[in-house]
């Protein structure tokens, strides 16, 4: 039989130099090329069918590429921010991302009632969008519907399943203008940011871009966005002042150039004020917060805005923050608010004791969960010491509660040891 007992593996045994083959990379495929080097290796034939095979496999990984195109998930943008520039989104990992996900019951909310629409979430990102891409991903509006055409965009139809059973997505408002866009009433995310405008870079990804949003992408019509001095102050915004207004015969006398930019400031004049009086009357869904802020001092103006039951969520990389923010809500600090509300009624509550209420906020909790690397073999698993660092990544959750007004009492029959004592004899 054949073997390789008298084959000598040598780089002078294969006629085409490396100057040739890197001529043919610009010129010819990986099939070509690999043929190529197989006719000019000179000791083939003394190879095994095995040896050969190997040979073959070992050209085709070198000069034969393949990839194949995966959608973009937040796995694998997660791992290769990782990887470039965890800071740009506070090191936020996939698995921690996904708890602070769960906690936040986002989901698709189907409308029933005008009154009183559903499935609104107020988010507070500085992870560059990151969280308000995962938000939009579990309300089913982060990907372009199967039916892109202008027309359903305005009309607000769709062909794509929902994961509960409802057929169609259907804006509430209907859109006229793609400059400024109506906002919707349902199913929206209202990001509250501190700068000018919005970094949401990340969600290009995603085929939104907030400079040139697309029309068709559904964020353009169900994210809302707003900065902190809107919230807080509106009437200091220029942008929420309204325009002057002009009746429509003033307004036919004008250039075209001139009536297009006093349409224009209308509209954004119309969408901002909007944004704001619905953010400030509240009732949202609940409250997903990653940023660099303190929690304790967003909680005080975003926390009221949570309808009763609405889930909080704070994503922190550090623990401290968030241990600071379970104390201003826990038991004992609730009942000495309480105490001093009954002992001193009327009098002003000291914010150094009591920057936040502890009443609004039942059951808070801090978490973690990282996933570790780990080497498993017979008798040597332990984690992997090479791993990347970084940060733990911590979750506070909560629940908002309405506080009652006026204090509680208990009534009821109260029944005495002696007593039972002696209707347990009576028994007998």
């Amino acid at each position: 039989m054949k073997n390789n007992r008298l084959t000598i593996d040598d780089a002078s045994r294969q006629a085409l130099t490396h100057v040739e083959i890197e001529e043919l990379k610009k010129s010819s495929g990986g099939k070509e090329i690999i043929e190529k080097i197989l006719a000019n290796h000179a000791a083939l034939d003394e190879k095994t069918s095995f040896s050969k095979a190997k040979y073959t496999l070992r050209k085709s990984k070198k000069y034969l590429k393949r990839f194949t195109v995966l959608p973009m998930e937040f796995g694998s943008l997660i791992d290769y921010i990782m990887e470039k520039e965890p800071s740009r989104t506070m090191e936020i990992r996939e698995e921690t991302l996904g708890l602070v996900m769960a906690w936040s019951n986002a989901h698709f909310s189907e409308e029933i009632d005008v009154t009183a629409p559903g499935g609104n979430w107020l988010v507070i990102d500085d992870t560059g969008g990151l969280v308000t891409g995962a938000v939009a991903e579990r309300m089913n509006l982060l990907r372009k519907h199967k039916d892109n055409s202008p027309e359903s965009a305005e009309n607000g139809t769709s062909d794509v399943p929902m994961e509960n059973g409802h057929p169609e997505t259907k804006p509430t408002t209907p859109i006229v203008h793609h400059d400024f866009p109506v906002p919707a009433t349902s199913n929206t995310i209202t990001l509250l940011h501190a700068a000018i405008q919005p970094n949401i870079s990340i969600l290009k990804y995603f085929d939104y871009d907030g400079n040139n949003p697309d029309p068709t992408h559904p964020l353009h019509h169900h994210l809302k966005t707003l900065s902190w001095l809107q919230l807080l102050h509106p009437e200091e915004d220029p942008t929420y002042r309204e325009p002057e207004y002009a009746d429509q015969e003033t307004i036919q006398t004008w250039k075209s150039g001139k009536r297009g930019t006093y349409y224009k400031k209308r509209r954004r004049w119309e969408r901002c004020k909007t944004i704001v009086d619905s953010t400030r009357a509240g009732g949202f869904d609940g409250l997903v917060v990653a940023s660099h802020m303190d929690p304790a001092t967003i909680f005080p103006h975003a926390v009221p805005l949570v309808r009763g039951g609405g889930h909080i969520v704070v994503y922190s990389p550090t623990i401290e923050p968030l241990v600071k923010l379970a104390d201003l809500y826990s038991k004992d600090r609730r009942t000495a608010y309480l105490n001093f509300l009954s002992q001193h009624p009327g009098e002003e509550i000291d914010k150094e004791d009591f920057p936040v209420d502890p009443r609004l906020l039942l059951a808070p909790t801090v978490q973690s969960s990282r996933v570790r690397a780990s080497q498993v073999l017979p008798g040597r698993t332990h984690p992997l010491m090479t791993s990347k660092g970084g940060s733990e990544g911590f979750v506070f959750t909560a629940r908002r509660a309405i506080p009652i007004e006026g204090g509680v009492e208990a009534r009821g029959n109260h029944v005495g040891k002696k007593r039972k004592a002696e209707s347990g004899t009576d028994a007998e």
